[in-house]
């Protein structure tokens, strides 16, 4: 009797480590085969710093390719994680806006002369993630013996066009922001209608970068307005027509 209870206790011992290693294996091999989930990460470009042509300064340091056109080089820091950068390059006089690509941290570009520019470069990382814009600088690029610019065209802030806004007593704000490569700028003409921006109400002496002028509206009505900028040589440069709404 006592021999058949050890016999019993010998083989539920045995079934216990069987079945104990059968699951450490399987589990091992479960282990062994499992995918490897793991994302990469992918880091965003930084954005570049402009270094040339200089902000808010007459490009001088290019190469004249015609009478009407020069070369410029466009300068700026390389961004870490960035693979590749896209120039944006518009003419402030027409706004006409262009686009080129660049392996490095320089490009040389052919424009028209005796324009304003503004340009920034967008970095451009790997695949997923997402460019990153450098800050938006201005200069004026010179035509042939040319020694006086004409102002950058004026950038209207207020009000946003296709904004609308609430008259306070009938009168709202407009504001702009202005500079001259030759610092000579003298004075702006604005002008403000419900047609198409084209009547003179006004005449004001430059005193500072931006300025505020508070002009009389009527309620539920659509607006027209633009700045001409005058330097002190008669030298002129249109902001272009924003439109507004009033309450």
């Amino acid at each position: 009797m006592k021999q058949t209870y050890i016999y019993t206790l010998l083989i539920v011992s045995l079934v216990m480590t069987s079945s104990s290693c059968s699951k450490g294996s399987s589990g091992g091999d479960q282990n062994q085969n499992a995918p490897d989930i793991t994302t990469p990460v992918v880091l965003n470009p930084q954005s570049p710093v402009l270094s040339f042509p200089l902000n808010n300064e007459p490009c001088l340091d290019t190469i004249e390719v015609n009478d009407t056109q020069s070369s410029v080089d466009f300068r700026w820091n390389a961004s870490e994680n960035a693979l590749s950068y896209m120039v944006v390059v518009r003419n402030l006089s027409t706004s006409t806006e262009q686009e080129f690509s660049a392996s490095s941290n320089e490009k040389t570009i052919v424009l028209q002369s005796a324009e304003p520019y503004s340009w920034k470069v967008r970095a451009i990382g790997a695949s997923g993630s997402s460019p990153a814009d450098s800050s938006t600088w201005r200069f004026y690029l010179p035509g042939p013996e040319q020694v006086n610019y004409a102002p950058f065209p004026a950038e209207l802030t207020s009000p946003i066009s296709g904004s609308t806004v609430t008259p306070i007593d009938g009168l709202i704000d407009l504001q702009w922001t202005c500079s001259d490569a030759d610092n000579d700028l003298a004075r702006f003409e604005v002008y403000l209608d419900q047609a198409d921006g084209s009547t003179l109400i006004q005449t004001i002496d430059y005193e500072t970068a931006t300025t505020a002028l508070q002009v009389e509206v009527e309620n539920n009505e659509i607006y027209h307005w633009k700045i001409i900028a005058i330097d002190a040589l008669g030298n002129q440069s249109d902001s272009g027509v924003y439109s507004f709404r009033t309450n």
